[in-house]
């Protein structure tokens, strides 16, 4: 018997039955916006297919220009349009998947000066006013909205997702928050769900009913003057009644300051609010957010929670994710970690989404991975996110790999990283890579230092180097004194800080200190305390479920410094920086910018001079300072191969130490490997 049954059980739609219980949810990738990319997105969509998918989901696709994300995004209008989607629609068949497309109106959200709103309400984060819509206008879009699926169902498509969460154009006229009309499409709430309705009801009736409506339905909006539960439900019911096939879960708008899917948000936080829709509708409901592994899915279906689950991110992690379930083999699934650094991060600075754990993710036509025509003896030094991707995908090619580790255990910088609170998603990767060694059979030495010499004898063709970075140890006056530490001494338990601390350097790891610093530390994330902390609360209580935040107090004093003028944490990721700001904030992290010199360090504490012009001085009466100044690569080991005329390649921190950059350092050691 399968360890998944409820994950794999099939679920008959009446028209078609889905072989399992996974939907693989929407994601712009940024393929979608040109038919050139479209070879490339069919091919993205084909391997997930595969894979295993039930459904799939596209990213959204515009009903008309009005609805555009921003100029010359994804629409679908014209047929012509729609004959273009046809190679995407028949790779998935041939594939033996189904799909879906996302149709979703930007409303205030455009990024253009032609966007459009129930009401003229500027959002915060575009520059631009939309104009409100009149009624004709309204009842334009409904048919563009009734259009597009119709061309969807005349380019191959399987069915279509009605966009009505998250902030756009739906969502916005079913919110008081951004809908202030007073006539028949606002006002009361059955006017505010008038627009959602008819928009289904259009949709239904373009498509006929053999055709997968699945409606995105905000349950939580996690913004003042949000819905209400009593709202939802109704909207839910008369959506049914309209037409939908499916009821998939969408959780707070892109506005909202309540994170609900970067890492530090517990896995199935939201699951919760498809089983309490669930009771009031007869449609299978779609159970979203943080579902990541097997496990979670399976729980949330057996205890009658969802019908169905969506997973976005973790099929670019994955794309086989339900065919290793199906195996049994859970293990060997490259989990999402839900760090948004490659996807969503790329997605709102229009690049082309992909993932950090899973560079191939979007280049599926370009990095090409296939066995090796020469077989060569490699030697990976280091065994940090670089030296991993480079070892197992050149075994996988053919080559025969060892893998040297000066330290006793895998994961180099993730080691750390995985022990920062709400960053433990990232011991999935370091689990997944410690199987990729086995199944490949790279030959790994742990506890191993190994040196040039030692390399040459062993008669390796290539060494790829991967020996990653080590703290930068700033010369400050009393660097040596006894209370001065590096943050990989703190995190990795050698060293324990006082009660009075300054971290010293606010880049990426000065802030993830600092919440290392400020958190207690447990072993799994708490739902109950995470709830308490964000203020995520009842909708059937509060519009929107927003609750009053009640942060755990931090157990130590910190003060965070920088010698930058700007704000703290400003370089951090588009989607999750303000996540980080935010949680420093109700800490109470004191912040430092435009530190001048740092004078010295003594029994008083740390003394340094702000300003410009350094007049300002100031002691900070801390027991312990943690330096986060940058770091140094890690690469004498270069030199001397080179030197003894070795073929030697440098990834990683090794080659460039700018932060901790996983991203760039698997990228380039997996399209490394492919050249090998």
């Amino acid at each position: 018997m399968s360890e998944y049954p409820h994950l794999l059980a099939p679920l008959d739609l009446g028209h078609l039955t889905l072989p399992n219980r996974v939907i693989m949810g929407s994601m712009h990738t940024g393929l979608e916006d040109h038919a050139r990319d479209f070879p490339k997105l069919a091919a993205y969509f084909a391997e997930r297919a595969r894979g295993g998918a039930a459904l799939m989901v596209t990213g959204g696709f515009a009903p008309n220009v009005e609805g555009t994300l921003y100029p010359m995004a994804s629409k679908l209008t014209t047929r012509r349009e729609a004959r273009q989607h046809r190679l995407v629609t028949t790779a998935v068949h041939e594939a033996g998947g189904r799909i879906a497309l996302q149709i979703l109106h930007a409303g205030r959200y455009a990024y253009t000066p032609w966007c459009v709103a129930p009401s003229a309400a500027k959002s915060p984060i575009s520059r631009f006013t939309p104009r409100a819509l009149s009624d004709r206008g309204v009842r334009r879009q409904i048919r563009a909205f009734a259009r597009a699926a119709r061309l969807a169902r005349e380019a191959g498509y399987d069915g279509v997702e009605v966009m009505g969460s998250e902030g756009y154009l739906i969502n916005e006229f079913l919110a008081p928050r951004t809908n202030q009309r007073t006539d028949r499409w606002g006002g009361t709430p059955e006017n505010r769900r008038r627009f959602a309705v008819e928009t289904v009801r259009a949709v239904r009736e373009a498509v006929g009913s053999d055709f997968i409506v699945i409606y995105r339905i905000s349950v939580l909006d996690l913004v003042e003057d949000g819905q209400t539960w009593e709202e939802v439900t109704a909207l839910a019911h008369e959506v049914e009644a309209a037409g939908a096939s499916i009821l998939n879960l969408g959780i707070g708008w892109h506005e909202a300051r309540v994170p609900t899917i970067v890492t530090s948000v517990p896995r199935a936080a939201f699951t919760s609010y498809a089983a309490r829709l669930k009771e009031h509708v007869s449609v299978p409901v779609v159970a979203t957010n943080r579902i990541n592994m097997p496990e979670v899915a399976e729980s949330v279906l057996a205890e009658g929670g969802a019908d169905l689950v969506s997973l976005a991110r973790p099929f670019l992690a994955d794309p086989e994710w339900v065919r290793k379930s199906a195996e049994s083999r859970p293990d060997e699934i490259n989990t999402c970690i839900a760090c948004n650094q490659a996807c969503l991060d790329h997605s709102f600075v229009r690049r082309r989404a992909t993932c950090l754990v899973n560079p191939r993710a979007g280049y599926e036509t370009e990095l090409l991975l296939g066995p090796t025509r020469t077989v060569k003896k490699v030697a990976v030094v280091g065994a940090g996110p670089a030296g991993l991707a480079s070892a197992t995908t050149l075994a996988d090619r053919g080559h025969q790999v060892e893998l040297f580790e000066a330290r006793d255990h895998l994961g180099g910088q993730f080691d750390i990283a995985m022990r920062i609170p709400g960053k433990e998603e990232f011991a999935e990767t370091i689990r997944y890579f410690s199987r990729r060694l086995d199944l490949t059979g790279v030959k790994v030495h742990l506890g191993r230092r190994v040196d040039a010499e030692e390399l040459v004898g062993a008669g390796f063709d290539e060494v790829v180097l991967a020996t990653g970075v080590e703290p930068r140890v700033p010369d400050i006056p009393g660097i040596d004194h006894p209370m001065v530490m590096t943050y990989a001494e703190l995190v990795r338990g050698e060293r324990s800080a006082g009660s009075r601390v300054a971290v010293v350097g606010a880049g990426g790891i000065g802030v993830d200190v600092s919440e290392y610093l400020t958190t207690a530390h447990s072993p799994t994330l708490d739902l109950d305390a995470w709830r308490a902390e964000w203020g995520v609360g009842d909708p059937a209580r509060t519009r929107g479920g927003l609750a009053s935040r009640h942060p755990v107090a931090s157990p130590r004093q910190v003060v965070l410094l920088q010698r930058k003028t700007t704000s703290i944490g400003r370089s951090l990721g588009r989607t999750t920086g303000w996540v980080h700001r935010a949680a420093l904030k109700a800490k109470g992290v004191e912040h430092v910018t435009g530190v001048a010199a740092y004078e010295r360090i003594d029994d008083d504490g740390l003394h340094v001079r702000l300003g410009t012009d350094r007049s300002q001085r100031r002691t900070f009466a801390v027991d312990t300072v943690v330096l986060c100044a940058g770091q140094v690569s890690v690469r004498a080991l270069a030199d001397e191969l080179s030197a003894l005329g070795v073929t030697t390649h440098v990834v990683g921190g090794a080659d460039v130490a700018l932060e901790i950059d996983a991203k760039r350092a698997i990228r380039q050691a997996t399209e490394l490997a492919a050249r090998i």
